[in-house]
């Protein structure tokens, strides 16, 4: 399951490089269901918070009940950053599965700090189960391709 859910945040990913923007995509999953999915829209939005998870998160708060977003669980091409993490907790989502590590991701872009989502979470005294990398070489290339 985690695999093919995986499988299709990438492809959401490679969707919103089409559309001009970042390699990041979300979706929400629930009783064998993807309720709702969403790609970066940071440049085409003109919108530094545009981040795929967070697209998520607000279209989520509008269209779903709280105790649906408790029990969904939000697969995200690429580990949430601290802004994406933060909306993540006040969503009352309960359980992340990503794709490509912050680490991985920073290393790559030669960032100079990245803020992992168990150490987040873990110091917000939250209950967010956090899993993955999943399919890492895979979102990789992805990256490796677009922020040549």
């Amino acid at each position: 399951m985690h695999n093919n859910l995986m499988k299709r945040c990438y492809a959401i990913a490679r969707r919103a490089v089409g559309h001009g923007n970042h390699p990041f995509g979300a979706l929400l999953w629930r009783d064998g269901e993807v309720l709702l999915e969403a790609e970066n829209t940071v440049v085409t939005e003109k919108d530094f918070t545009g981040h795929a998870e967070l697209n998520l998160v607000r279209m989520a708060g509008r269209r779903l009940d709280p105790e649906i977003l408790t029990d969904s669980l939000l697969y995200t091409s690429t580990e949430p950053c601290i802004m994406c993490q933060g909306a993540i907790y006040w969503a009352g989502i309960t359980k992340i599965v990503y794709g490509v590590s912050g680490a991985s991701l920073a290393e790559l872009q030669s960032a100079p700090w990245y803020v992992s989502s168990c150490d987040t979470f873990q110091r917000m005294h939250s209950k967010i189960e956090v899993s993955g990398p999943i399919l890492e070489e895979e979102g990789m290339d992805i990256h490796r391709r677009f922020w040549k």
